[in-house]
């Protein structure tokens, strides 16, 4: 087996694993999955991230911590 196919081997176990523990898949309901379904639980219970700093944020955020 070569270094990829072993690499892919390990994740794929690792992650019908997870799918088994998490959603309560079989391994049949695992490979039978898009990229998309395997994606979905995981982002659905990530915590939003919050939108970056617009331009204002930044100017008063350089008047409060000045560089220097």
């Amino acid at each position: 087996m070569s270094g990829t196919d072993a690499t892919f081997a390990a994740a794929a176990t690792r992650l019908a694993g997870l799918a088994a523990l998490a959603l309560g898949w079989r391994p049949d309901e695992f490979w039978r999955a898009t990229p998309a379904e395997l994606a979905a639980p995981g982002e659905a219970l990530a915590p939003e991230q919050p939108p970056p700093p617009d331009a204002a944020l930044r100017a008063r955020l350089q008047e409060m911590f000045p560089d220097g």
